[in-house]
């Protein structure tokens, strides 16, 4: 997030330089009345304007003998714009990083394969299911070709490419619904049916 406008969300942090602003919007006002109407000594008040315009949302004028303060125009409208898009930020499409295979993934899905893999080969399986789903998926995709049957042995050699357990790692992708078994043949199920 901008550091400014975190500077300025700081500065609006404080109930008293809230209703301050709250007092300004409705028109321009000197120290003395704002003290008044806040219940704090003049000095206070000065201390939160002083907090108020470093943020750039309060700005003063002469107005003999007084100093007057206001809002400075549209600031509060822009600091509304900039929160928007910050939120906006959180409701985006997940950040993108390439896999192993190059392949630009969520970045959850990037770490998870870059934590498992080393030159290609799984180098630890995950406990945590929803990564080791990520692992399973990434797997299966890159060994195996859609609408083809294998007979267990190359499965094994085809899985043998990637891990030093075959039948373990052809076990948990049959487990989970990736790969089926029919008549001692296996192959891919429609990547739709796939866990997510």
């Amino acid at each position: 997030m901008d550091t400014d406008l975190l500077a300025t969300l700081k500065a609006l942090s404080d109930a008293s330089r809230l209703r301050i602003i709250v007092l300004l919007a409705e028109r321009p006002m000197v120290v003395t009345e704002l003290a008044d109407a806040l219940g704090l000594t003049p000095a206070t008040a000065v201390h939160h304007l002083a907090r108020l315009r470093e943020a750039g949302l309060v700005d003063s004028r002469e107005r003999r003998p007084y100093v007057e303060y206001a809002l400075v125009d549209g600031r509060l409208a822009e600091i509304a714009r900039q929160l928007e898009a910050a939120g906006r930020l959180g409701t985006a499409e997940p950040a993108m990083l390439p896999g192993p295979d190059g392949i630009l993934r969520p970045a959850h899905e990037a770490k998870v394969l870059g934590d498992c893999l080393r030159d290609g080969r799984v180098v630890r399986m995950p406990v945590d299911e929803r990564a080791r789903l990520v692992l399973l998926r990434y797997l299966a995709g890159a060994v195996l070709e859609p609408g083809v049957r294998y007979p267990k042995r190359k499965v094994n050699a085809r899985l043998a490419t990637m891990v030093d357990d075959p039948p373990a790692l052809r076990h948990a992708l049959t487990a989970v619904g990736i790969l089926t078994r029919d008549a001692g043949e296996y192959r891919l199920a429609p990547r739709q049916s796939w866990p997510s």
